[in-house]
């Protein structure tokens, strides 16, 4: 802790905490707003929040993002197994002083950071998901939905501000109850008066303490609790009576009108829609449909500007553009493939075309793609993409369409013309997008030919809306249709085969 001139208060409190393991992530602000002793004061009350946490392996895990324009990850939850460990990174943290992507954040938390590859614990252990988020100002992208989704996904969300933050933002992203979730002080110099709030919300058994009226299991978690039913029984809607006084079928799906056109496969407490192969599911989560371009196979390359001119708002319109095009798809181990790299005075592989097989794994990918933010050199994208993207260890395919589509907003920094020539000579199909400040000219050379089917401009991107559709129907309209090319392969095979078994009868007959 920084040397005040007194200890801390914890320091003469005795320990109270169960040993109630956890799986623990500070989400921690670092923007510029925040000035350099301000920083230090929250690396203090981390490193005092640590103390009544019993941290290890089998116990308590922490991990630690922070957070300005984009998410830089200090350690994951499988990164320590002591205090001592994770007070040392805390100290060594160093401050970002860019923007708030407080979105971004939390998006990153439940979608990379709570994942079992980073160390959290498999859902079924039931080990509590917490995430303590640290702001002092307004975030620069949205926060409702993303925090809605993660505490769905059973992440309980505590949100402190400090200074002049919103409170509503503070709701938006903490757990329910408020008063227990979501806290706010005037000031870093404040922060330090949560420790004890924290501590009673953290050591204490809230089975012991509330009446939780659950009638088999009550499992506690800081502030909060949840029922838990005896093996062959699930929870009723009121979250309390198990249904065994109704007798209610563990499989959901042969019990309630679920309303899925293709298929109902049952969860541990609810169902989901599933579509069979060659089918998407709709909007309404129940419908299924054929993909816009169900009937083309393609191996797909984005190559997405990552410069500094964008922002980092408008990168994340850009993640929903690609992520639109992907919905159009088939993507399938048969299908589709689609891979993608980023790219400013470096080119970054985001993902090769054979890393995912399915439109969900590959839409996580482009949401946690961090901006790059620096200049522009679209040539060396090019060549990287003519020279590695397509290739069989990249996942490439033999005999299938390659099309590539190249988004810009302004004027390269290196030459364009020479290995988008190539790559076209090669037989790779290129569409360009231009938006804002992108040259025509330069389009003119990346693009195939005829401009009018490969090139697409937008003024900016709120009007990008308008050309994805298009795009879309030309990718859809300009791809061959594989199936047909496989028929007439076969025909052409069978017919050979055939001509040869006459010449061979023919033989046999003069004998």
């Amino acid at each position: 802790p920084v040397d005040t001139g007194c200890w801390p208060v914890w320091m003469f409190w005795p320990n109270p905490c169960k040993a109630i393991p956890l799986d623990f992530i500070f989400v921690i602000d670092s923007s510029r707003s925040i000035r350099p002793n301000d920083y230090e004061k929250v690396k203090t009350f981390i490193i005092n929040l640590l103390q009544f946490l019993k941290i290890g392996h089998n116990a308590t895990r922490v991990g630690l993002l922070q957070y300005g324009s984009v998410v830089q990850p200090e350690f994951s939850l499988s990164t320590y197994t002591t205090k001592s460990e994770v007070e040392q990174a805390v100290r060594n943290m160093e401050h970002l002083a860019t923007g708030t992507m407080t979105g971004l954040a939390i998006q990153y938390t439940m979608e990379t950071a709570f994942t079992e590859e980073h160390g959290a614990r498999p859902m079924n252990l039931h080990i509590p998901r917490i995430a303590m988020i640290v702001t002092d100002g307004r975030p620069q992208d949205t926060v409702e939905e993303i925090a809605a989704q993660a505490r769905q996904a059973g992440i309980q969300i505590f949100a402190i501000g400090v200074g002049r933050v919103d409170m509503n933002t503070l709701r938006a992203i903490g757990s329910e109850p408020h008063s227990e979730h979501v806290h706010l002080v005037a000031n870093f110099s404040q922060i330090e008066t949560l420790i004890s709030v924290f501590q009673s919300k953290l050591c204490s058994d809230m089975c012991e303490v509330v009446d939780h009226q659950c009638q088999h299991i009550c499992v506690s978690s800081p502030a909060s609790y949840r029922c838990k039913c005896r093996e062959g029984y699930i929870l009723n809607p009121d979250g309390k009576t198990p249904d065994g006084k109704t007798c209610q079928s563990l499989d959901l799906c042969q019990t309630v009108h679920h309303g899925c056109e293709h298929q109902c496969v049952s969860t541990n407490d609810s169902y989901i829609c599933r579509c069979f192969e060659g089918f998407m599911l709709a909007e309404d989560g129940k419908s299924c449909k054929k993909p816009e371009c169900s009937e083309g196979v393609m191996d797909l390359v984005f190559v997405i500007d990552g410069s500094k001119s964008l922002g980092p708002n408008n990168f994340e319109l850009v993640k929903q553009f690609v992520n639109s095009i992907v919905d159009s798809l088939d993507i399938s181990k048969m299908g589709t493939h689609v891979g993608l790299l980023q790219y400013s005075t470096k080119v970054r592989t985001e993902f090769t075309l054979g890393q995912y097989s399915t439109a969900q794994h590959i839409k996580s990918a482009v949401n946690r793609m961090q901006y790059m933010g620096r200049g522009s050199m679209t040539g060396s994208a090019l060549r990287h993409m003519f020279e590695s993207s397509f290739s069989t260890k990249e996942g490439g395919r033999f005999n299938i369409p390659r099309v590539s589509i190249v988004f810009t907003d302004g004027r390269s920094q290196d030459d364009v013309s020479e290995w988008a020539t190539k790559a076209k000579n090669s037989g790779i199909t290129i569409y360009a997008l231009g938006v804002g400040k992108a040259i025509e000219q330069e389009l003119r050379e990346i693009a195939s030919e005829p401009d009018e089917k490969h090139l697409y401009y937008a003024e900016d991107f709120e009007k990008m809306a308008e050309i994805t559709k298009k795009l879309k129907s030309r990718i859809c309209a300009g791809n061959p249709i594989i199936s047909q090319g496989i028929s007439n392969s076969l025909t052409c095979l069978l017919a050979a085969m055939s001509k040869r078994l006459e010449t061979l009868e023919n033989q046999l007959v003069h004998k």
